[in-house]
């Protein structure tokens, strides 16, 4: 079907691809269990591969349930189609393998979700090479590429310290040379960020993060606008049956019905916490690009309509012992390594590791705690961050 993303996020979230008639006047979409679906006749069978789009045959290739949250986020995404995956990883890999080759090299922003799926799969079996920038100015990337440079990874803002890619930027460096464009979209979805109208080829979403937002489900899904490439990952996820279930794809459906809301309210929390933790004395540095204090709070502006729930700070501490009692004083927040569900999360990625690596990352310290700010509410969050730090 045509998408039409002429509309505003919530009539496609709430209406577009439901299609009543289709459906038996059904105000949600049935689940199509079924593994594979019969014929009208041998003609049909011996041309199956002609079939026109509002026809299935077998669910490895496309299933109808699914086609429904494809459409959806294609036109929040001002895609022209999506296809959604059992995972983000195995969308992530499906980009990869549709865009490069053995002995071609990628471009990837350092702590980006499929840093080391690249390095340990694509680079270390496949005769792949992958170089690895900071990515807070275009000219990094830039100075990165070379002859068979494919593709360039962005993830914006990053997961762990939130720095920014600059995507108009780097968008023009890779069109220079005639390079593809991937970012993960995840932390913004098409809420409060659309890459494809800045010129990127191709955006993942991880449905276990807003997308799904109940915390139930593992998915992926890609958006492009570029034939060619929608073809080639078609072929792939059919070939790998890497296609999401009906179940969690109709899980997923569920989740961006109230996406809208569910994202302006984990904003106004954690900017409400954001606030706090920039004023606590414990607190050496908040890492959320929300506030004016964040270096490149004037490029989020230009690209990012909002943020979301997840953010990190370092506690002034030398100490050790400091970070891990602040972390078992804490009530509500729980610990755990993923976010974009309705319950709030925390995690210390850099304690086990060296203050050299931290800084790699762009920490200034291994004290970073990252958190997710869940529905919870923030006077509620406050008051148990408040709680640990007085007992920390």
């Amino acid at each position: 079907m045509d998408l039409d993303y002429t509309k505003d996020n919530g009539w496609i979230a709430e209406h577009l691809g439901d299609d009543y008639g289709r459906f038996l006047n059904s105000v949600v979409p049935p689940i199509f269990m079924n593994s594979l679906h019969v014929f009208d006749d041998i003609e049909s069978y011996c041309h199956r591969d002609q079939l026109p789009p509002d026809k299935y045959f077998y669910g490895r290739g496309k299933n109808p349930t699914v086609e429904v949250i494809e459409q959806k986020i294609a036109a929040m995404e001002h895609g022209k189609a999506g296809v959604a995956f059992s995972s983000g990883m195995a969308a992530s890999a499906a980009s990869i393998l549709a865009i490069c080759r053995p002995g071609d090299h990628i471009i990837a922003a350092r702590n980006c979700y499929i840093e080391g799926f690249i390095q340990h799969f694509f680079c270390d079996r496949y005769n792949m090479s992958c170089t690895f920038v900071g990515g807070t100015d275009p000219q990094e990337f830039e100075d990165a590429i070379q002859p068979n440079t494919k593709l360039i990874c962005m993830e914006t803002p990053l997961s762990l310290v939130f720095s920014l890619q600059d995507i108009r930027g780097v968008v023009a460096v890779a069109k220079k040379h005639g390079i593809k464009t991937y970012i993960d979209n995840s932390y913004c979805t098409p809420i409060f960020q659309t890459p494809l109208d800045m010129g990127v080829d191709l955006v993942m979403h991880t449905a276990s993060k807003y997308i799904g937002g109940h915390s139930d489900i593992i998915g992926g899904l890609l958006v492009t606008s570029d034939e060619e490439l929608l073809k080639e990952i078609r072929m792939i996820r059919g070939s790998f049956g890497s296609i999401i279930g009906p179940m969690e794809g109709w899980l997923m459906l569920r989740g961006v019905r109230t996406l809208e809301p569910r994202l302006e309210r984990h904003q106004e929390t954690a900017l409400a916490v954001a606030h706090y933790l920039e004023k606590n004395d414990r607190v050496s540095v908040v890492h959320y690009a929300g506030l004016e204090s964040h270096p490149q709070y004037e490029l989020m502006k230009s690209q990012q309509t909002g943020n979301c729930g997840l953010m990190s700070f370092e506690i002034d501490t030398q100490n050790d012992e400091d970070v891990y009692n602040f972390v078992r004083n804490l009530n509500v927040f729980q610990i755990g390594v993923s976010w974009g569900g309705f319950e709030s999360l925390v995690c210390t990625p850099f304690m086990n590791g060296t203050l050299e690596n931290a800084q790699k990352q762009g920490a200034k310290s291994r004290m970073l705690v990252r958190i997710h700010c869940g529905l919870e509410g923030a006077d509620n969050l406050i008051e148990d961050l408040d709680n640990a730090f007085r007992h920390m």
